[in-house]
């Protein structure tokens, strides 16, 4: 599953050593910087410095990125194309004939869509680095002590956690029910996606009532205590993070207004 895989790869991750704050300052600034830019130039420095930070120097393979991508990517360009073709203004660049109506991109639109898609990636790339190089239970430790609401970190870590033990068991009871022909025919398919949606809504709560009576019987009093490694930010990686945060509002700040068509 994809969550033991990202946790996997964190955790051999060279860069998991490196200060979890410095690191979350790091992209936190870099997000920021993507989401305001007003041209795809930023944003675009940025995807793909972090992803070759994330695969050099994280160590993760290149083909596990891409696939890792594959999903939120294809969300994005399904939005970045309805931007494109049916928004924005100015001349004309291409056009096209689909069921006897004509559809057409404009200069505006287009450049729209390709600054919407550039922070897309930004941001995806930002966060993958993120989880690629910090394990989720670091992470946790660092909102943690940064202060963050006990009950708002709490809930992250069981969210986090159960979203992918559902999933798991969604996944069997799925390939049980396509064993047994559960998926043949639109009015079967209906019938067994319900009867596994019922069925899972049951389990999440028996499993709520156990995850209850299991942190009842440990004498859990409503905080989770979490331990933060020390580990003390270098010079050097101060340095190279404050160089490169400057480097991209300088980029950002510099190309705002660029245009491509």
């Amino acid at each position: 599953m994809h969550h033991a895989l990202l946790d996997e790869y964190a955790l051999n991750s060279p860069l998991r050593t490196r200060n979890n704050r410095l690191k979350l300052a790091l992209v936190i600034a870099a997000l920021l910087v993507g989401v305001s830019s007003t041209s795809p130039v930023a944003p675009i420095f940025i995807a793909l410095s972090m992803s070759l930070a994330t695969i050099r120097l994280g160590k993760v393979p290149a083909r596990f990125y891409a696939e890792l991508a594959t999903a939120p990517l294809g969300f994005a360009l399904f939005g970045v194309l309805i931007i494109l073709l049916f928004f924005g203004s100015g001349p004309e660049v291409f056009s096209l004939n689909l069921l006897g109506h004509r559809i057409g991109a404009s200069a505006k639109g287009a450049e729209l869509a390709v600054l919407v898609i550039s922070r897309t990636l930004s941001g995806m790339c930002c966060l993958f680095f993120l989880a690629l190089t910090t394990p989720m239970v670091e992470l946790f430790a660092v909102l943690k002590a940064l202060k963050m609401p006990d009950s708002f970190v709490e809930l992250s870590m069981m969210i986090y956690r159960y979203i992918f033990v559902f999933l798991e068991v969604a996944i069997r009871m799925r390939h049980a029910q396509v064993t047994r022909l559960g998926y043949e025919g639109l009015r079967s398919s209906i019938n067994s996606f319900s009867m596994m949606a019922g069925s899972l809504f049951l389990r999440t709560m028996e499993q709520g009532e156990k995850l209850y009576t299991a942190m009842d019987a440990r004498c859990y009093d409503g905080r989770l205590t979490l331990f933060e490694e020390s580990r003390p930010i270098k010079v050097q990686e101060l340095l190279a993070a404050s160089v490169y945060v400057t480097f991209i509002a300088a980029l950002a700040y510099l190309s705002r207004g660029a245009s491509i068509f």
